[in-house]
């Protein structure tokens, strides 16, 4: 067994994720990590074969550090995250039915209006921070639009949101902080997720439709439309600032995305491979299992290294680069297998309208300051970025 004496949940290390994400994947396939008796691999192919053996690493035991078999969880757990086939595959073919092209058809065109009004709006402005002002504010506006929210209440959903990636987690003051700023967020999503709550034409209604014809129970519906919007925000969020960040420094590869704002796509696409939003995950063993030369015992626990893998020289030539030529496909950031990330259709419909509406609006994106990273302990990214927009 290789051990490795480092905590990646450290603020330290969260400020300056990249040389522990290095050293947990350079030493050995899999180490052990005693500052949380676990197990962590951060190299892709690993990482990308247990994703797809949904039988030996299981999602139900929870995919944060703590057993949620054993309680003491902060809310029910997810249909889609927390379960495995045959209980996954049910919940699972309700969301594909509802996230089906045909049934998404009409939001391309309103992501784009949305999009052509915010970035409108930054370059009026001249120097915003693209964190708050067009990656939040983006989705925050078309996501619960598309899923029927109500607009009041809306600034509740980044505080649960926060609340639910942090306390997948350690105990600390991170996961002490989001318990304190969720206020009433709880209340508020449980509220908000029943059909009687949401608009008659969003997504959010169609889950509930299939309580009707027995596929989930109402209770599930509710599950489901929860998962689906706290999943759904901030991953895209860090994902767009990202991108804004990186652009920002490469003149180059912003006139390149100028030119040709059918490259918004490859830019999401290698963003998500640079900067992984969502940069770990938890699987607990089902048996005794060899990984390398270690072997994991049935019920221990294992960290996904998302954004280690993403990065990892094996997979990827330059993986330290970011270049918007890269051909990403491959990538982790959306997961594999049966647990591949439901909303992944929806993320990139977003990106295109976003991106490629920056890409034909503004002529260049300078930095305005630093940018600042984002603490979490389950998410990664900037929490703030200040950018200049010049218009095209």
């Amino acid at each position: 067994m290789v051990e490795l004496d480092v905590d990646p949940f450290a603020l330290d290390v969260l400020a300056d994720p990249l040389p522990v994400d290095a050293a947990i994947r350079e030493t050995a396939p899999l180490v052990w990590l005693p500052a949380h008796g676990l197990w962590a691999t951060g190299r892709h192919d690993e990482v990308s074969a247990a994703f797809r053996d949904s039988a030996t690493w299981s999602s139900a035991a929870g995919t944060g550090l703590a057993d949620i078999r054993r309680g003491g969880t902060w809310r029910p757990p997810s249909l889609l995250l927390d379960t495995d086939p045959p209980e996954h595959t049910r919940a699972r073919r309700v969301m594909n039915r509802v996230l089906q092209p045909r049934a998404l058809a009409g939001l391309a065109e309103r992501f784009a209006v949305a999009a052509g009004q915010i970035v409108d709006d930054a370059l009026a402005a001249g120097e915003v921070d693209a964190a708050a002002d067009v990656a939040e504010r983006f989705p925050m506006t078309v996501l619960p639009d598309a899923v029927g929210m109500a607009p009041e209440g809306r600034e509740h959903l980044l505080p649960y949101a926060d609340l639910n990636f942090q306390s997948m987690g350690p105990p600390g003051v991170l996961r002490d902080e989001a318990e304190r700023r969720a206020g009433g967020a709880r209340e508020y999503v449980a509220w908000q997720v029943r059909r009687e709550a949401l608009a008659p034409d969003g997504i959010g209604a169609a889950i509930h439709a299939y309580a009707d014809s027995g596929d989930i129970t109402p209770d599930e519906a509710g599950l489901l439309v929860r998962s689906f919007l706290s999943a759904g925000i901030d991953t895209t969020v860090l994902a767009f600032a990202s991108v804004v960040h990186e652009l920002a420094r490469r003149p180059e590869q912003w006139a390149a995305l100028h030119a040709d704002p059918g490259l918004a796509r490859a830019a999401f696409e290698e963003g998500l491979r640079f900067h992984t939003p969502s940069p770990v995950i938890g699987r607990t063993a089902t048996r005794e299992v060899a990984v390398g030369d270690a072997v994991v015992a049935p019920d221990q626990k294992i960290l996904l290294m998302l954004g280690a893998a993403n990065r990892d020289p094996r997979r990827w030539e330059e993986a330290d680069s970011f270049d918007l030529h890269r051909r990403a496909a491959g990538h982790t950031a959306f997961g594999a297998g049966v647990h591949n990330c439901v909303g992944q259709v929806i993320a990139r419909m977003e990106a295109e309208a976003l991106l490629g509406t920056l890409a034909r609006r503004v002529a260049r994106i300078e930095p305005a300051g630093e940018s600042t990273p984002r603490l979490s302990n389950w998410l990664r990214g900037f929490a703030t970025v200040p950018v200049r927009f010049l218009p095209a």
